[in-house]
């Protein structure tokens, strides 16, 4: 009897302890199919928010050509570009040509004058050989799914992080590699500019780390250093994390609060306005320049209109691609207080040493010409309008040993630098 008795309350206690393996399991069921739910909630939502991103993007294309690097082109009407998001600029009217051009009045006839008179090697996009835009449109790179998904979040993409911008002068050891970012420029300031002009050497520079990038590129900045610098850039770039591959591309940047809230890549935020149907920011350059070999080089202008006020960019000598309004700006709304050119990478430091990632083309700057990269013909725009050549032009670099600057002056080439240099070398750990 009593082992009976025994018996039955083991069989409570089993009883007991399935019930509460079950609750236990239920339970954990539960927490995983909620984790699960807010993963994939997460995901949709993510989804959601790329998809919205890439809508506000890719406005309704006329014609689309396809360009042999895999960029998709879309030819969009002039006045559906995203510039024309900006609540700012819902009425506002397009201005087709810059009402002056450095050196005077604007004429057509004069600019292609000047190109016929240079002996440059000529150079294009990539996505020309496989066709044009029509009239009144203007060619976007497509931006694709996987673009977004390669920045640190939606917000992020198309953007420069803070604190790229090189300070002269403050090269402090302890803060070379404060930023990751590391610079061989020639700059001027002391004086009020009305734009800048420089004609650079295209390469196409091996980037260690997807997460790096190489550009050369002129800056026109105003403000402080601080939170408030207004910038306005243009140049050729090597980014995979933008565009996902390693071709050298035209862009431009701007930004009115030291790469805070403001202002983007290319096309890639409502801002700058596009005129022009032959040149696409973002795509391809084409040809690159080669060791010992051909040399090619891509000329840019950026000038403020002193009748309007807005900043203009021409590409080359026969494209003038369109403006940046002036409202965009504080300080640049007025004039700019600094120009720089140069050269800029990312330094990540992978395995704790110096990236590898090359500036310009990869070689130091007293190699010199089919060798080294360049920027010649460098020149800034008075407050007369006038193209002057710069006055007591400075030079700086972090790490010399790692990427360095030459400045020279010539009867052909005007001032000019050569930059760059190969990264990560027994002189540079």
């Amino acid at each position: 009897m009593p082992r009976g008795g025994g018996g039955g309350g083991d069989g409570a206690g089993h009883f007991r302890r399935g019930m509460l393996l079950v609750l236990v399991v239920c339970v954990w069921c539960l927490l995983i199919s909620q984790s699960g739910a807010a993963r994939l909630g997460s995901e949709s939502r993510q989804k959601l928010e790329v998809q919205k991103h890439l809508n506000r993007l890719n406005k309704p294309p006329v014609k689309t050509i396809e360009s042999p690097d895999g960029d998709v082109i879309d030819c969009v009407h002039i006045s559906h570009q995203p510039a024309f998001d900006h609540p700012y600029l819902k009425d506002h009217k397009i201005q087709m040509r810059p009402n002056y051009h450095p050196e005077g009045l604007f004429d057509d006839n004069k600019v292609s004058a000047k190109a016929s008179k240079e002996r440059t090697n000529p150079i294009s996009q990539l996505w020309h050989t496989n066709g044009k835009c029509p009239e009144d449109t203007i060619p976007i790179r497509r931006t694709k799914k996987d673009d977004v998904l390669r920045a640190s979040s939606v917000k992020r993409y198309g953007r420069k992080k803070h604190r790229t911008i090189p300070v002269p002068k403050s090269a402090d050891p302890d803060l070379v590699n404060e930023s990751g970012h590391q610079h061989a420029i020639a700059y001027i300031e002391g004086d009020k500019y009305y734009g800048a002009k420089a004609t650079i050497n295209v390469w196409e520079p091996k980037i260690q780390q997807p997460n790096e990038f190489s550009l050369s590129q002129l800056w026109i900045l105003g403000g402080s250093f601080g939170q408030d610098l207004n910038s306005i850039e243009a140049g050729w770039q090597v980014s995979p994390d933008l565009y996902g591959d390693n071709n050298t591309r035209l862009f431009t940047y701007w930004t009115s609060d030291a790469y805070q809230a403001t202002g983007c890549y290319n096309l890639l935020c409502s801002g700058f306005i596009q005129i022009n149907s032959e040149i696409a920011m973002g795509a391809s350059i084409s040809p690159i320049s080669a060791f010992r070999n051909s040399q090619y080089d891509i000329s840019i202008l950026i000038w403020k209109d002193p009748t309007e006020g807005h900043w203009w960019m021409q590409f080359g000598n026969d494209y003038v691609l369109g403006y940046w309004p002036s409202f965009l700006f504080s300080y640049l709304a007025e004039s700019a207080s600094m120009i720089e050119w140069g050269g800029e990478v990312v330094n990540s430091e992978p395995d704790g040493q110096h990236t590898s990632t090359q500036m310009g083309s990869g070689h130091f700057p007293e190699e010199g010409f089919g060798k080294a990269s360049y920027f010649r013909n460098i020149q800034v725009v008075d407050g007369s309008n006038n193209l002057k050549a710069p006055k007591g032009i400075g030079t700086f670099t972090e790490q010399s040993n790692c990427y360095d600057v030459q400045t020279g002056n010539n009867g052909d080439w005007g001032h000019y630098f050569y930059y760059g240099g190969p990264g990560k070398n027994p002189n540079c750990p």
